[in-house]
C-alpha cells in the first residue's frame, strides 16, 4: 500500500482512508497534515476542514450530502452528521465531443463467438425453456429433470458426499456436538457427463412468478422481457409452454419477438396445455420438440467476429467504499476501449445514477434521449417517494458499513462504470439496444432485477463489481464478477472472477486494470474462461416488475 488515503477529485472536500486510521494518527497528503479526531474505517472518509450545518460535502466533484451537525476536521463522515443531498438537474446543450482512449492494443482483435442470423454473435450458445405464466412452472421443472441430467448438463457438488458422511455418523450413534464438530472434507466429484451436444453449452430453465394475477403492463413487460431472451445472440433457440387463459398471451409474446427481430429465424416451439390436453401429451411433445431444437443448435460453432459485437452490461452489487475507485472506473476504462472499438455498453439500475444526472444529460447525443432520461429518472423518484422509499434510501446496510453513507455516494460511484463516452440511446426496460455506444437503460438497483434486464436488452456479457462479495449470475450471459478490493478477491475466491484491489495498492493504474478486464472479457466471450458464476451455476433470472425497486 502505498497511501493511506485518497482525494478523489481536486475539488473534493472528504478524503478517502485506504486503510484503517486510528484516533491522533496524522496523515499527509498534497503538503497538507490532518490530524484524526477519531478512529477512520478502511474505506469511509474524514472532513478536510471544519464543516458547519449545512455545508455541502463533495465527492467526484459533485454534492453527495450537507453536514446536519458540525464536523471537525480530520473527523468522521457518518449517517449520524451527513444528510442525503444532491443538486437539481436540468436540460441544457450537450457535451457529447469525446477522444477515444488508445486502441492499439485492441484494434483488429476478434473474439469466437456464435453467429446467428440477424448479425448478432452470441458468447455462448444455450437452448431455453420458458414458462409463459407461473402456472406452468412444475412442468418445467419436470422437462428440467427429463433433460439436464442425461444430456450432460447436470452439475455435480460436493455436498451430497458430505451429507451422506453425516448421516453415516448419525447411524453410528454420534452426538449432536459431535455431528457440529465433525470434519467435512470437499471432494472433488465430476462436474459433468459428458455432452451429448458439444457445441451446446447448456439448456436454460427460466421460472418466473408472472404472466398473470398481476397488471397487463406487467405482462407485457414479461413478453418483452421474455421475446429479449429468446431473440439474444446467445441463445439457440426455445421452447415454451403457456397455459392458455393467461393474460401473457401467446400472440403478445410473437408481436414481441417481432419487434426485436422481424425475420426471426431460430426453431421455436411454443405447447399450450389447454389445447394439448393431458401433462403427459404436452410433456412427450415438449421433450421431443426440444431435443431436435438442440440437434439444430448444436449445428452451430464458434467463429471469428470483431469486438465490436460485443454488447458489455454493467453492474455492481455488494458495494462498498472502494466500488467508487478501483474496480467502477477500471471497467469504465474497459468501456471507454470497447466503445471505441464500435461495441456497445449498456448502464442501468437508474436509483444508482442519483446526483450524477445532469453529467449523464449532458452527455446524450440526442436531446430527445436527454429529456427521455430526465424524464424516466424523475418519474421513478416520484413513485418511490410516494410511498415512502425514495433513491435516498437506496443504500444496504452492508453499503452503509463500507463506507457509502448516502445514495449520492453510491450513485456517483456506482456511474464511474458507464466511462466517460457520449450517450447514444436511453431506453426504457424491456426495450432492446439498436446503438452502438453508451446506453442508459431503466431497471432498478437490485442486482438480479437489473442484470436480467440488461441481457434481455442485448448484453451477450456482464461485467459485474462487488466490494463486499455477491454470487449472483445470469442463466445465459457470462457475468464476470470483479472484487473492489483484495482483501475480499483471497477470501471468496471461488465466486469471483477478477481482482482491482491492486488499484487500491498502487500496484496498478486504473487504465492497466481497465485493459486486463477486456483481454479477460475476450476470453470468456470465445469460450475460453468459464467464470465462477457459470462453474456454480448461478441462473439468477428476476423479471421486473415496474413498481418500486431500489
Amino acid at each position: 500500500m502505498k497511501n493511506k488515503v485518497l482525494k478523489i477529485h481536486p475539488n473534493d472536500n472528504v478524503i478517502v482512508a485506504l486503510t484503517d486510521l486510528k484516533k491522533d494518527e496524522i496523515v499527509e497528503l498534497d503538503g497538507q497534515s490532518y490530524t484524526l479526531t477519531e478512529d477512520i474505517a478502511a474505506k469511509h472518509k474524514f472532513a478536510m476542514y471544519d464543516f458547519e450545518v449545512g455545508s455541502e460535502i463533495k465527492m467526484y466533484d459533485v454534492l453527495v450530502g450537507k453536514a446536519n451537525q458540525p464536523i471537525a476536521k480530520g473527523g468522521s463522515i457518518n449517517i449520524f452528521n451527513v444528510k442525503h443531498a444532491v443538486n437539481s438537474f436540468e436540460l441544457r446543450e450537450n457535451h457529447a465531443e469525446w477522444q477515444a482512449p488508445d486502441l492499439s492494443g485492441f484494434e483488429g482483435r476478434t473474439f469466437n463467438g456464435f453467429h446467428r442470423a440477424d448479425g448478432s454473435v452470441g458468447t455462448a450458445n444455450y437452448w431455453l425453456v420458458i414458462p409463459l405464466v407461473f402456472c406452468e412452472n412444475r412442468n418445467i421443472e419436470v422437462l428440467r429433470e427429463a433433460l439436464v441430467d442425461d444430456l450432460g448438463y447436470a452439475r455435480k457438488h460436493t455436498y451430497q458426499n458430505q451429507t451422506n458422511d453425516l448421516i453415516s455418523l448419525y447411524k453410528a450413534g454420534k452426538t449432536i456436538e459431535d455431528i457440529l464438530s465433525a470434519d467435512l472434507q470437499s471432494q472433488e466429484t465430476e462436474t459433468q457427463k459428458q455432452k451429448l451436444f458439444p457445441n451446446v453449452d447448456g439448456v436454460k430453465f427460466l421460472l418466473h412468478d408472472g404472466g398473470c394475477g398481476g397488471t397487463r403492463q406487467d405482462s407485457t413487460a414479461l413478453c418483452g422481457m421474455l421475446a429479449g431472451y429468446i431473440t439474444h445472440p446467445n441463445c439457440a433457440g426455445a421452447t415454451v409452454l403457456s397455459l392458455g387463459c393467461q393474460n401473457a398471451q401467446v400472440g403478445e409474446l410473437k408481436a414481441e419477438i417481432a419487434k426485436r427481430d422481424a425475420n426471426f429465424q431460430k426453431p421455436l416451439y411454443i405447447l399450450e396445455q389447454q389445447n394439448i390436453g393431458t401433462e403427459s401429451e404436452m410433456m412427450a411433445q415438449a421433450l421431443k420438440q426440444t431435443f431436435a431444437g438442440l440437434m439444430q443448435a448444436n449445428q452451430n460453432t464458434r467463429q471469428p467476429a470483431p469486438l465490436s459485437k460485443l454488447t458489455i452490461g454493467l453492474e455492481c452489487g455488494g458495494s462498498d467504499g472502494f466500488s467508487g475507485i478501483s474496480a467502477n472506473p477500471a471497467i469504465g476504462y474497459t468501456s471507454d476501449l470497447l466503445i471505441g472499438l464500435g461495441g456497445t455498453v449498456i448502464l442501468a439500475e437508474f436509483p444508482e445514477l442519483c446526483g450524477v444526472e445532469q453529467e449523464l444529460t449532458d452527455r446524450c447525443v440526442s436531446r430527445d434521449d436527454a429529456a427521455l432520461f430526465s424524464h424516466l429518472v424523475k418519474t421513478y423518484n416520484d413513485r418511490a417517494k410516494a410511498v415512502g422509499s425514495g433513491f435516498d434510501m437506496n443504500p444496504s446496510p452492508g453499503n452503509i458499513k463500507d463506507g457509502l453513507i448516502t445514495d449520492a455516494i453510491k450513485s456517483a460511484g456506482a456511474a464511474k462504470k458507464g466511462g466517460t463516452s457520449p450517450v447514444t440511446s436511453v431506453l426504457d426496460y424491456p426495450e432492446k439496444v439498436t446503438k452502438s455506444g453508451l446506453c442508459l437503460l431503466c431497471t432498478p438497483g437490485n442486482d438480479v432485477e437489473s442484470t436480467t434486464a440488461e441481457v434481455a436488452s442485448g448484453a451477450n456479457l456482464v461485467l459485474f463489481t462487488t466490494g463486499l462479495g455477491t454470487p449472483t449470475g445470469n442463466p445465459i450471459a457470462p457475468v464476470v464478477k470483479i472484487a473492489t478490493n483484495s482483501k475480499l478477491f483471497n477470501k471468496m475466491s471461488d465466486i469471483i472472477d477478477i481482482n482491482t484491489g491492486t488499484i487500491i495498492e498502487g500496484e496498478e493504474s486504473i487504465e492497466q486494470a481497465g485493459e486486463r478486464i477486456l483481454e479477460y472479457a475476450i476470453k470468456v466471450a470465445s469460450g475460453e474462461i468459464e467464470v465462477c458464476a457459470v462453474r456454480n451455476g448461478q441462473d439468477d433470472f428476476i423479471p421486473w416488475k415496474r413498481g418500486v425497486s431500489l
